[in-house]
């Protein structure tokens, strides 16, 4: 191959190269753009965050019964982080979760994590006040026993929901309540819409002058330039090169183009052992190929909260997920095998290589979409799993679409979901490893404590405090209507209906109006 090397060596700004363009490499890219550090991004495909399917802020996650309650608060705080960045990219809305009859479960065992999120959420108000972007820490969560929903369900429903009560008018109506135990339990994790995140981010980037980012481009190969005792274990890099190809110059002679870097940041997602094995660091992990499906749904009488039925992960009774979208348009997650897990789906790494090998037939959904008849398959099996304790929803249609990709999973846990980042300061080198999207701020903040120690950065810069007073330069330039007409032209672009751009109900912009007022003074 021929390098066509288009490097400023005069250049004195630091540069970072950011390999991915997903949660995590747009949202380190927008926190190290904003420190004034020459910020690359390479990203595969056409668009930022274009990846595995998202639903809800898991403020809490509630949704997983099996880990520990020191995660859910981290869930919860780092949610709430997120939040006050991409705040044009929430549904306020809430979800419900109830327990089936079949479960050996109680609704009750809920309860005592609940509290302690109720707790933690409060001390993170008294902390700063414009942390309150999830309502009032005594309405966190709410119990609805079997007779408070036989009543609501002979009100009659109300198109577009203010209180709790009137959420809950439709799931007393389509829920088949002798099919799950009492209380259900309604907590305000709201929705997160991948297309607005996209959105967001990329606008935010476009206000850098420091961010460049590089789309439908390849990155063919990293090498160190720098390198100290290279043949030691404990060898020192201080220069990386990034091959790299973009689709629009792409040559039949393999001419790519190179850009040299201080320091070198893996978020690959799913592929991110890729460039282990460049770098040469050894490390396990695991890669999950999962899907939710696109469907419709005309018979709602108004929007309804998501729906969450709990069940065992893997086994055909697997948690059934609702999630409402605008327009009457649903995404479904059944985490059974035959829905959203696949029986070889979760593949681990080797001792030759820290990148597993998803079958190749995942490695094509995920690059050429779906074939046809297997999503129609899958669509209508989660249409008719929702359909079990929802019996209306059988009048759903499918779509011909799914949100679906490879999840990353350090470690040989896959009940992890608390992970942020690995940092390699021999080599300038740092991995992001989010197994959920609200945790990528964290690893952008641990990232800076990095560069800042390496010299790399200033300490204690009013860049830096910004970002903690959730200052974000591009919020005062782009609002909810900025956000939704991007957010519309890449649900369009991934072949989406564009109702699916949009919120039901946004942070209104009178909040976000006080918010900054109140950060200001």
């Amino acid at each position: 191959m021929t390098h066509s090397f288009m490097i400023n060596q005069a250049h004195s700004t630091k540069r970072v190269g950011i390999l991915g363009g997903g949660t995590a490499g747009a949202t380190i890219a927008i926190r190290l753009a904003a420190l004034g550090l020459e910020t690359y991004v390479f990203e595969k495909n056409k668009s930022l965050i274009d990846g595995p399917p998202m639903c809800h802020l898991h403020a809490g996650g509630n949704l997983y019964r099996e880990i520990p309650d020191e995660d859910c608060v981290a869930l919860l705080k780092q949610c709430i982080d997120i939040l006050r960045l991409y705040p044009y990219t929430i549904d306020v809305r809430p979800t419900v979760f109830a327990v089936p009859t079949r479960d050996a479960g109680l609704p009750e065992d809920l309860l005592p994590r609940l509290d302690i999120l109720t707790d933690a959420y409060r001390e993170l108000i008294e902390q700063d006040a414009n942390n309150k972007v999830l309502g009032e820490p005594e309405d966190y969560y709410q119990l609805y026993n079997h007779e408070q929903l036989i009543e609501l369900s002979e009100r009659e429903q109300v198109l577009v929901p203010h209180t709790v009560d009137e959420w809950m008018i439709p799931v007393a109506k389509y829920l088949d309540l002798n099919k799950v135990k009492f209380p259900l339990i309604v907590v305000q994790e709201y929705g997160w819409n991948i297309f607005r995140l996209a959105a967001s981010a990329q606008l935010a980037l476009e206000g850098y002058e420091h961010a460049h980012v590089f789309t439908d481009t390849q990155v063919k190969q990293v090498m160190p330039v720098d390198c100290e005792n290279c043949s030691n274990a404990d060898h020192h890099v201080t220069k990386w090169r990034i091959d790299y190809q973009q689709a629009a110059s792409s040559e039949p002679n393999g001419k790519f183009e190179s850009i040299e870097v201080d320091y070198l940041i893996n978020a690959c997602g799913f592929r991110t052992g890729v460039i282990d094995d460049m770098v040469g660091v050894k490390v396990t992990r695991m890669v999950e190929f999962k899907s939710s499906y696109i469907t419709h749904w005309g018979d709602t009488g108004g929007q309804i909260p998501e729906i969450i039925v709990y069940g065992n992960r893997g086994t055909p009774e697997g948690m059934a997920q609702l999630t409402p979208y605008p327009g009457g348009y649903f995404q479904i997650h059944g985490m059974s095998k035959f829905i959203t897990l696949f029986d070889d789906g979760l593949v681990a790494s080797s001792k030759d290589s820290a990148q597993p090998e998803l079958p190749q037939q995942y490695v094509h959904y995920i690059e050429d979409g779906w074939d046809k008849a297997p999503l129609q398959a899958r669509s209508q099996q989660a249409i008719d799993y929702v359909a079990e304790f929802v019996p209306t929803f059988h009048s759903a249609r499918t779509v011909g679409n799914a949100l679906y990709g490879g999840q990353q999973i350090p470690g040989e846990d896959d009940t992890l979901r608390v992970a942020d980042v690995s940092l390699y300061s021999n080599i300038r080198y740092a991995r992001a490893e989010n197994v959920k999207a609200s945790s990528t701020l964290i690893a952008a903040d641990q990232i800076v404590d990095e560069l800042t120690a390496l010299g790399l950065l200033d300490d204690d810069t009013q860049a830096d405090r910004n970002r903690y007073a959730h200052e974000w330069a591009y919020l005062v330039h782009n609002d909810s209507m900025a956000i939704d007409t991007l957010a519309r032209t890449l649900a369009k672009e991934r072949g989406f209906p564009l109702a699916m751009a949009g919120v039901n109900h946004s942070i209104c912009e009178m909040e976000l109006d006080d918010l900054n007022a109140t950060e200001m003074q």
